[in-house]
């Protein structure tokens, strides 16, 4: 891993400058890596550079006040958004007052989904207690899901992309929140597993 020079005066708000025109004209989250190759820095420095940043546009910097956008980790990336409290504000402009939201039936196949991965839509079927197909279809329409291979009986199995990361706002599917408190019994998915499997 190469040294790290201290910026000169000045030095350091022309690398905050940097980061942001990196990250203004890229439309998919920016690695550190990515950075750091297109600065010439190390990681660690980037890594600050980035904090800096999102500390300032949430208005956690002396000098500096709160911005209608945030600087937050996705998809294993970081990527400028809207700031959350105008949410509203944004939808309204973007989508005209028509609704974009998922159906509830898209959210709990996306759901069962992201935690069973990769899945056929049969076992999602059977999970919700429903036909999937066409839910399946929307939900890859929309780049949420995409194929995953297939099982060995030809099923197409799916999984969620890096697009639904964006959206829920996470860095990696491991922060996703634990389910126990919301599902059945481990045994009776277990019991429904080997259902599907006989």
């Amino acid at each position: 891993m190469r040294e790290e020079a201290a910026p000169a005066p000045g030095g350091q708000e022309r690398l905050l400058a940097a980061v942001e025109a990196v990250l203004i004209v890229s439309d998919a989250p920016v690695t550190t890596r990515a950075l750091s190759a297109a600065l010439g820095l190390g990681a660690t420095e980037v890594e600050r550079l980035l904090a800096r940043l999102a500390a300032e546009y949430r208005g956690e910097v002396p000098g500096y006040r709160a911005r209608g956008f945030v600087l937050r980790r996705a998809a294993g990336g970081w990527r400028l958004a809207s700031a959350p409290a105008y949410c509203r504000v944004v939808e309204g402009f973007v989508i005209g007052g028509a609704t974009a939201r998922l159906s509830q039936a898209a959210l709990e196949t996306l759901a069962v989904i992201a935690y069973r991965q990769p899945v056929s839509r049969s076992r999602v079927s059977a999970i919700r207690g429903v036909a999937v197909d066409g839910v399946v279809r929307t939900l890859q329409a929309r780049g949420l899901v995409e194929e995953a291979g297939t099982q060995p009986n030809g099923a197409v199995l799916y999984r969620t992309t890096e697009d639904f990361l964006e959206l829920v706002g996470l860095d990696s599917l491991e922060d996703l929140p634990p389910l126990a408190p919301y599902l059945p019994g481990a045994g009776s998915l277990d019991e429904l597993d080997a259902e599907l499997d006989g």
